[in-house]
């Protein structure tokens, strides 16, 4: 995936970053057998943003790009969506059924000034946190970004 980084003066990361986006392939590689030993795995949260990459690339049209910015410093989203007309969607995920979006995710929408600050869960439940984040399903992201580029 290609960084995002449109302030040449701030110190960010500006090499692609490379994702595993088959969560099936990533578990076999790394001999997860079923969901009991996934969910006692530290890579569950990296499994699961991979996860939700996936979904992403899979649905967007083109003339949607995928990226994702990052300061040298730790601050950032997981992923910008850059859509028709100019748009920025700033997408966290967080595996949590409780997600809290850390710091650096503040700074970073302060950043890149995004139209949507959006955290992606793994609940089910919509919810709008300070600041106007949204937080939904991914099924609900999904839908939102269908929506957007009709």
């Amino acid at each position: 995936m290609q960084p995002w980084h449109t302030n040449v003066g701030k110190r960010v990361v500006k090499r692609p970053k490379v994702y595993i986006r088959d969560s099936g392939l990533l578990h076999a590689l790394l001999g997860i057998r079923d969901l009991e030993s996934l969910l006692g795995n530290p890579i569950v949260g990296a499994s699961w943003e991979g996860f939700v990459m996936q979904q992403i690339i899979a649905c967007v049209p083109s003339g949607v790009s995928v990226h994702y910015p990052r300061t040298y410093g730790g601050a950032g989203v997981d992923i910008v969506l850059a859509l028709p007309g100019g748009k920025l969607w700033a997408i966290e995920v967080k595996r949590s059924t409780k997600p809290s979006p850390r710091r650096g995710f503040h700074e970073a929408i302060s950043d890149i000034k995004p139209s949507r600050s959006i955290v992606v869960y793994a609940g089910t439940e919509r919810q709008t946190l300070r600041e106007s984040i949204e937080v939904m399903s991914l099924m609900d992201l999904i839908r939102e970004i269908q929506k957007a580029v009709q």
